[in-house]
């Protein structure tokens, strides 16, 4: 009802009378006041006028599904939106939505993470208000050694509607970060359930650093959000949208053409391509070039003993030498 309310202030640039409104949607006058207190208290400017009703005057920036929607150009992705004001972690409630039967494109936003986790288990750090930490549901009839590509896709999506949106420079550091200006401005992190060869769901989390403009000392070397970078403050709902809408139409071709479709876009987007990089993995590390992406989606890296070699986005960690590219 609530929302109701808020479409018919929106569909209206004047006054709306609450007779009007309470007769319209078949509630009491009381509930009416009390629906448009409950929407001042989100955030939205109403303005109350005796005997001549209420005006929407000003918009919050929550992301929530009304506020997203007029953004959105999607069939699927993004039409069913779970919002929170504060969570555990997006991938958590994804993960128990989608053993729940949730559809595909269903997506979980919270404006404030306590327990968000990158890949091999690192913390991320949502602010409240401040990021997007956003999760998709995902069902594909693909096979679960296609899984990973996901990451990569949905990489390729967020640099396309970031580039779209501020014109930044922004690239990808294989396998998993968005990078601006060598340091990181967003994580992925793609989890699956499966049986042997079939993928029962897939949740992809993306934390993604947007109008904050202080770090915790330990990360404010390596960290950045478009407004640190630009002073500039950005619409979070328009961001969240444009991905979504790139993230659909990428999808969609990675289902019938695979990961080798978005190789070119892989490669111009890439920060590590022609760099020394470190792999870090569980077993041992070794230093060299990364010279290539390979068709299956892996980093092929050139060792200091002339050895090629081809490292998978699932084991290991891979660090530039100067700083964190």
């Amino acid at each position: 009802m609530k929302n109701k309310i808020l479409e018919f202030l929106r569909q209206s640039r004047d006054f709306v009378s609450g007779e009007d409104i309470s007769s319209s949607l078949g509630i009491s006058r009381t509930a009416v006041w009390k629906y448009i207190r409950a929407l001042k208290e989100e955030g939205y400017e109403i303005e109350a006028v005796s005997k001549k009703g209420y005006r929407l005057v000003n918009r919050p920036d929550i992301l929530t599904y009304s506020e997203i929607k007029d953004y959105l150009l999607t069939e699927y992705m993004g039409r069913k939106i779970f919002y929170y004001n504060s969570v555990t972690s997006t991938n958590i409630i994804a993960k128990e939505l989608a053993e729940n039967g949730l559809e595909e494109g269903t997506v979980i936003i919270a404006e404030e993470q306590t327990l968000g986790k990158g890949r091999m288990g690192r913390k991320w750090s949502t602010p409240n208000g401040e990021a997007i930490a956003m999760t998709i549901i995902l069902r594909p009839e693909i096979s679960p050694f296609m899984a990973p590509s996901i990451t990569p896709i949905l990489a390729v999506s967020a640099v396309e509607a970031l580039r779209k949106l501020t014109g930044f420079d922004v690239k990808i550091k294989w396998p998993n970060d968005i990078v601006l200006d060598s340091k990181k401005l967003c994580g992925i992190l793609t989890e699956m359930n499966s049986d042997m060869d079939m993928i029962n769901y897939i949740i992809v989390g993306m934390g993604l650093n947007v109008n904050q403009e202080n770090f915790d000392d330990e990360i404010k070397e390596v960290a950045v959000s478009l407004k640190s970078f630009s002073g500039i403050n950005f619409k979070r709902k328009i961001i969240i949208a444009e991905i979504l809408n790139e993230f659909e139409k990428n999808y969609e071709i990675f289902k019938v053409k695979g990961i080798s479709e978005f190789l070119d876009k892989l490669k111009e987007y890439s920060v590590l391509l022609g760099k020394r990089v470190k792999v870090i993995s569980i077993n041992n590390s070794f230093e060299g070039e990364a010279i290539d992406i390979d068709k299956d989606g892996s980093l092929i890296v050139k060792k200091d003993n002339g050895e090629i070699t081809k490292v998978l986005s699932g084991d290991v960690s891979v660090r530039g030498m100067y700083g964190y590219i």
